[in-house]
């Protein structure tokens, strides 16, 4: 036998703290999520500034998930996670501190490209809590790294549809909780309080049940395919340690198809924000809605993709092929961004059911096809440099939607929708690969 690097073989470990994990995370910002465009508003901010607020936590997403990525790599997952989540809970804290302080202006701006709005201190603090939750924001694609490391090839597609799932029921739950606690007399502080507390759960389940997910000991290697199961339990690939070199963006971008995913995952995240960014905006201002109003759509959008991405998804597994999935989910999503420039109720609806339903189907099929391609000891410098590459076409979606929005209203939901035919017309590709 060579000393060349051999697939080995290593005990499952179980989804279920990582999924607690993803399921806590998407909970804490979904109560946030109903009421961010009504609390810029309220310190003195316009949609343009909306649209910078969201793109401040995905330029700094930009800079600190590579780079815990490749950290997760080296010093393991659950240490970076916990990281990830300390992060988080600050970055709350500061948030509630921009809810307390009284709101004193500090500039009266008049721009002719940002548009008249105040520079309040409350405005700088939920500024400064949004760069720091996306510089230490890297729990995203840590914790897609670590479901890789425990996934085999024939539980990847499912677990990655847990993994969207169970971030999905956290955006049933949360939107519905921001309607319920902002209606009480403490407004939008008790939702801010009860995130901040459910980020603390998030830390405790890291620190005491998330097991390590690290590569196995070189004295447990065994050759690929001699075993699927050892004691009864359902076994992965994992690589020997010793061997693992770190990659750098662009040995990263060399290897085999990754360019080529990263492109679709820039274009993916680009449609996405782009509606993300605008809907809040045209929903208050130009459907009228209130936090209620709100809280409602984006639990149906939750409801809607838990469902698909949980039986619906398992069911399909076996029948359909990742890149299937990716093509008729875009075209699926290209349909309801056009009906959402419709203002009927109706319509508004058909189009979120659509959207969860596209949504359900293609991305964990296309996390599916990421988590495969680099190899497993890299993967948490892939998935880092994926989630840096999402984060800088959020910062440019964000930004222009709420530029285009203020120009042209609801019409900018065509682009989203262009932008998934191209997606979907590329992602023919991957039947190939």
């Amino acid at each position: 036998m060579t000393e060349d690097i051999l697939p080995i073989q290593k005990t499952s470990t179980s989804t279920l703290p990582i999924l607690l994990v993803n399921f806590i995370g998407a909970l804490g910002y979904s109560l946030i999520l109903p009421f961010l465009i009504v609390l810029v508003l309220k310190f003195g901010g316009n949609e343009m500034i909306y649209g910078i607020l969201g793109a401040t936590y995905s330029f700094f997403q930009f800079i600190g998930a590579p780079i815990l990525g490749k950290w997760s790599d080296t010093v393991g997952r659950k240490k970076i996670l916990l990281l990830s989540q300390v992060g988080t809970f600050v970055a709350w804290v500061l948030f509630l501190v921009a809810l307390l302080v009284p709101n004193t202006v500090l500039v009266n701006v008049e721009s002719a490209f940002l548009g008249a709005f105040l520079l309040s201190i409350p405005l700088l603090l939920l500024f400064a809590a949004r760069a720091l939750d996306g510089i230490t924001g890297g729990n995203i694609s840590v914790a897609n790294a670590y479901m890789s490391d425990i996934s085999t090839d024939d539980t990847r597609k499912s677990n990655f549809g847990k993994m969207a799932a169970s971030a999905n029921l956290g955006f049933i739950i949360g939107p519905a909780m921001a309607g319920v606690l902002g209606a009480t007399i403490l407004g939008e502080i008790l939702p801010v309080v009860a995130t901040m507390l459910i980020s603390l759960l998030a830390i405790g389940v890291i620190k005491f049940y998330l097991e390590e997910s690290t590569p196995c000991d070189k004295k447990d290697m065994v050759q690929t395919g001699e075993f699927k199961k050892i004691y009864n339990h359902e076994q992965r690939d994992c690589y020997e340690p010793e061997v693992k070199e770190k990659l750098g963006f662009f040995e990263v971008i060399k290897q085999q198809y990754v360019g080529f995913i990263l492109i679709l995952y820039f274009l993916i995240f680009l449609s996405f924000n782009f509606f993300y960014v605008s809907f809040p905006i045209h929903a208050v201002q130009g459907l009228g809605w209130e936090l209620f109003e709100l809280g409602i759509f984006f639990s149906v959008m939750g409801a809607v993709m838990v469902l698909v991405q949980g039986p619906v998804l398992s069911w399909l597994a076996d029948k359909a092929k990742e890149s299937t999935l990716i093509i008729l989910g875009s075209f699926l999503l290209a349909l309801c961004f056009y009906l959402f420039t419709f203002d009927e109720l109706w319509m508004v609806y058909t189009a979120v059911i659509l959207f969860s339903t596209g949504n359900g189907i293609m991305w964990p099929s296309f996390l599916s096809v990421l988590s495969k391609i680099g190899g497993g000891d890299n993967q948490g410098a892939i998935q880092g440099y994926a989630s840096s590459t999402g984060s800088l076409a959020s910062i440019f979606g964000m930004i222009a939607g709420g530029l285009i929005y203020g120009a042209i209203g609801s019409t900018i939901f065509l682009f989203p929708g262009i932008v998934m035919v191209l997606i979907a017309l590329l992602s023919a590709r991957l039947i190939r690969i």
